[in-house]
């Protein structure tokens, strides 16, 4: 049974406001890996990933005045995050988006707080399973499914080994999410350069031995973009904020961002590119919104604390015992 270190608390303003910056910095990784995958190949795409990124950590986290550990045995937590949240999940990803579209690989990846909170009730003694927090989320997979569009939702079953690949990664994520919990008390930065660069190490020979990249075309400048962005934006950056919000609010309450991503996306495309904003993506954007609402808890006891403190107020005013009453 895992150590039990956070609680799995509601979280407050700065963590939903870093969640929703993590969604942003992911929600742009299936785009940046289909404009990649046209020219590179999966588990080449992902060295291209975790070794930039890790460059990028390793660098920052010696000009900030942090070490990395010298020690051999603390490097074993690192290899075992690297490959629960990195090797595994990218691969399957990736891999998976060569045989089905972005946006059903989105809402497959979506079940990754289900998982979690599956598997957290499970290996932890602090967060533990509800019945309104499994209505809640299934409310928030909905969601993204009704934003993504039926068009999406064409291709289920026809390429089984890619969604079960996707599923897979969801999982792994959720297992990730709840052994991450022994790195609270160490910076974010140290702990995002160690997974990722245990994650680097493990994935050379793989990428090497199964793509053979020297065989393949050099890729173009746009694939290059693509690569930079999902090491800079969706893995270095990314990174420092998961570990941030994991140490504060939990694996539960951090896999929530996959419900956020695809909102991001579509809200980005509507801001930067102009793209129109269809009904469904509003309705599934509210939909959304409504299970994170009943997953954090706090306004559905707003609004039940409202009608008990007016009549609170009616039982003072006439002169009688607000204890008694309660």
């Amino acid at each position: 049974m895992a150590r039990s270190l956070p609680t799995n608390q509601p979280m407050g303003a700065i963590e939903w406001l870093l969640l929703i910056a993590l969604s942003v910095l992911w929600g742009g990784t299936f785009l940046f890996a289909e404009i990649a995958l046209a020219e590179v190949r999966p588990f080449t795409l992902v060295l291209g990933r975790v070794g930039f990124a890790a460059l990028i950590l390793l660098a920052a986290v010696y000009l900030t005045g942090h070490r990395m550990p010298g020690k051999a045995s603390a490097w074993r937590p690192f290899l075992i995050m690297g490959a629960l949240n990195n090797l595994f999940p990218f691969s399957l990803i990736f891999w998976g988006q060569t045989e089905i579209t972005g946006g059903l690989a989105s809402i497959l990846n979506a079940t990754t707080p289900l998982f979690s909170v599956v598997l957290a009730h499970c290996l932890t003694r602090d967060e533990r399973i509800t019945g309104g927090r499994l209505a809640a989320l299934t409310l928030g997979i909905g969601g993204v499914a009704v934003m993504i569009g039926p068009e999406a939702l064409q291709g289920l079953g026809l390429h089984l080994l890619a969604q079960i690949a996707v599923l897979g990664a969801a999982l792994s994520y959720a297992l990730a999410g709840i052994y991450g919990r022994r790195f609270k008390g160490q910076s974010p930065l140290v702990t995002a350069a160690g997974q990722v660069s245990a994650t680097a190490v493990m994935m050379l020979p793989i990428a090497l031995a199964l793509d053979e990249p020297w065989t393949g075309p050099s890729p173009g400048v746009a694939s290059w973009a693509a690569i930079l962005g999902l090491a800079l934006l969706s893995t270095a950056l990314a990174y420092i904020l998961y570990f941030r919000i994991l140490a504060t609010a939990g694996a539960t309450n951090l896999l929530l961002v996959t419900f956020l991503i695809p909102v991001s996306a579509v809200l980005l495309g509507a801001l930067v590119l102009g793209e129109r904003l269809d009904l469904e993506q509003i309705v599934g954007m509210i939909l959304i919104g409504l299970g994170l609402a009943a997953i954090d808890g706090r306004p559905m006891r707003s609004l039940s604390r409202g009608p008990a403190l007016a009549y609170a107020r009616r039982a003072t005013s006439r002169g009688h015992d607000v204890d008694t009453i309660r």
